[in-house]
């Protein structure tokens, strides 16, 4: 197998817990880039387990275990932990935190275009909006707001100014899966 062509490899992986019980047993596997995979098996098989290890959450096992150069690799949890200091419209965006950082600053730097400014501070800040623009464009950031609406709309989560402490527990998992989901978020990529 040679490992160079795959995104991620794992070899002769095996995981037990204390007291014995092993977990996963002498794994073996390997995916090629823009492979989709699944992961099945009953209740306690090693599901979770197997994905926390190739996220890199769990280091305490036997075996090999990589992603290629460049590739990160993510882990959603099965427990939603969304922020009860905001609505869900505001746990979305922390999702999406960077895109909006980079809203939020080039609002900034057009702002001081206002304020009498030196040449030198005029050609830094026109520098600075060339700059935020094109990271906003190849993000597709300019919608972000709206980006976000369709998303929960399709995933049928509640209002944007819903409490998260009162949602169902399906509600909660979407709204999780969207602030994880985000175009930010680290997934199993090759950059």
């Amino acid at each position: 197998m040679a490992s160079n062509n795959y995104i991620y490899v794992m070899k002769d992986l095996s995981k037990s817990y204390p007291g014995g019980r092993e977990i996963v047993k002498n794994v073996t596997l390997a995916f090629l880039p823009g492979a989709k995979i699944g992961v099945l098996g009953v209740n306690g098989a090693g599901k979770s387990t197997v994905m926390k290890i190739m996220a890199g959450l769990d280091t305490e096992f036997t075996g090999e275990a990589w992603a290629a150069e460049g590739t990160s690799v993510g882990y959603l949890s099965q427990e939603p932990d969304l922020n009860p200091d905001k609505d869900v419209f505001g746990n979305v965006l922390e999702g999406m935190q960077e895109t909006h950082a980079l809203l939020k600053r080039f609002e900034e730097v057009s702002n001081k275009f206002a304020e009498p400014l030196e040449d030198d501070e005029m050609n830094a800040l026109i520098e600075e909006q060339s700059e935020l623009q094109e990271k906003i464009d190849a993000v597709d950031g300019w919608e972000l707001e709206r980006t976000i609406e369709i998303a929960m709309d399709a995933l049928r989560c509640p209002a944007g100014d819903a409490d998260v402490t009162k949602l169902s527990g399906g509600e909660t998992a979407a709204c999780r899966s969207l602030s994880i989901v985000a175009p930010e978020a680290r997934y199993v990529a090759s950059r």
